[in-house]
């Protein structure tokens, strides 16, 4: 019994927690937005434009132009230099921002990788994808003017790569990503196809499961002129639609906007875990059929009633065309997440989840019906002698906030060993539900940090 009553405590100072957090950071600003002007009506000049007679509309124009302006002054110099600032230059001016770099690299063990190595490897890439490509025209007798694919060391997607450090996969203050993510926005396409897991599942899955064997549902790999590589995700579903309340997360629609926005809020945080993911309106007829050479993928194309171009994987999750993503009537909207180095150049571990939920429609994981089942988990190696464990409660309160709750696996850089830190990668089924907060999602949080145990 005092076992019961310490968890509900625990609970209700949990739930008081993130309570003062909502009124603290969400509520408080909108009633001081709704004072300022009866507080302050000397220095707000919404107050003054009150009191005065109201302009010609031709007058009030300018005004929200200079708020803007106003407000991109706000923004760090390396943001600004794009022209207008932006809420996100604005937050990260902020002096909660200003803090002092991380400790500096102090040798070859703490960049991932060995910069001569990795640029000899990226040479040979190009060099194999340019004899591919003049065999394959060769094949069909297509003639092009096109000169072979240069390696360029200053491509953004090279710097990211070289960047990436123990401390996270890029620098705090890197103008880097900012370069990337316009590249991605920007960069034409020169090949597509499916991902190196839907490739693996091509005629294996079995469409009457409901519990299918991938976690995908259709992403495509597009390769750019500077030979850089990014994932896209199409657009499912409307921003405003939220997951049903009878789905399974497991049988979830992923989201484009999900995996931008988690990228963001990454870098709010400072964990800076997730790739660098942008928006982008792709056209699917120029950028992916005209230039892929996998004729599974060509084959899955078709023009629908509303004259929209269309397709769909051929049979990862969706085996049938009423499943189909469909341009308007070729420009579709997705999000692009760079990739991250080769595994041959920077191996990874692929770890399930210590708090990985049941991927069935009945029955629980151990986790669901014992509160004390940390206490069990800090006993397995690497949980038990590393910063392993408390790298799980931080990727935890990130699923908390983005609602995500697929976290089945997590992967990290085997070089930085055991404390090195977890890639949040696959973040498109979050966001789901942003009307309602799922308290399990922080278990690890609850059953590890408790009074008088600490994490």
């Amino acid at each position: 019994m005092p076992a019961l009553r310490r968890d509900r405590l625990l609970t209700l100072l949990l739930l008081g927690a993130l309570l003062s957090a909502d009124l603290y950071f969400h509520l408080w600003p909108q009633v001081r937005r709704q004072l300022r002007p009866r507080e302050h009506p000397r220095g707000c000049p919404c107050a003054r434009r009150a009191a005065s007679p109201g302009p010609a509309p031709a007058a009030a124009s300018p005004a929200p132009r200079a708020a803007a302006r106003n407000f991109s002054r706000a923004g760090p110099g390396p943001e600004r230099r794009g022209g207008r600032g932006s809420k996100l230059q604005a937050l990260y001016a902020h002096p909660l921002y200003r803090v002092p770099e991380e400790p500096p690299l102090l040798g070859p063990e703490d960049s991932l990788l060995a910069s001569q190595e990795a640029l000899r490897y990226y040479r040979r890439k190009v060099a194999r994808w340019n004899r591919r490509h003049k065999m394959y025209q060769e094949q069909l007798n297509l003639t092009s003017l096109d000169s072979p694919l240069q390696l360029q060391l200053d491509a953004s997607w090279i710097q990211f790569h070289l960047g990436i450090s123990r401390h996270g996969l890029y620098p705090r203050s890197s103008p880097v990503v900012r370069q990337l993510l316009q590249d991605m926005r920007r960069s034409p396409t020169i090949s597509a196809d499916y991902s190196q897991d839907e490739k693996a599942l091509l005629g294996a899955c079995d469409c009457t499961q409901i519990v299918k064997p991938s976690g995908v549902h259709l992403k495509l790999v597009l390769r750019f002129s500077d030979f850089g590589k990014a994932m896209f995700k199409p657009m499912r579903q409307q921003r405003h639609e939220e997951t049903p309340a009878d789905f399974f997360y497991f049988i979830d629609f992923q989201r484009h906007n999900a995996e931008i926005a988690a990228f963001h809020l990454d870098r709010i945080l400072d964990f800076r875990r997730v790739p660098p993911t942008v928006g982008r309106l792709v056209n699917v007829t120029k950028e992916i059929l005209e230039v892929t050479k996998n004729e599974i993928l060509q084959s899955v194309f078709f023009v629908s009633p509303a004259s929209n171009v269309c397709f769909f994987a051929k049979c990862p999750y969706m085996c049938k065309t009423e499943y189909a993503v469909c341009g308007n009537p070729h420009l579709l909207e997705g999000s692009l997440s760079a990739f991250l180095p080769s595994l041959n150049l920077a191996p990874r571990l692929s770890v399930p989840n210590p708090w990985i939920r049941s991927y069935s429609l009945a029955g629980k994981e151990e986790w669901e019906v014992n509160p004390l089942y940390c206490d069990t988990v800090k006993q397995i190696y690497p949980y038990n002698s590393s910063r392993r464990l408390l790298n799980i409660i931080d990727m935890a309160i990130f699923d908390f906030l983005i609602g995500n709750m697929d976290r089945h696996h997590y992967e990290m850089f085997t070089k930085f060993g055991d404390d090195g830190f977890l890639i949040h990668l696959d973040n498109a089924r979050g966001f789901g539900r942003h009307s309602q907060d799922e308290l399990s999602i922080l278990s690890p949080l609850s059953q590890c940090c408790r009074r008088g145990s600490g994490c």
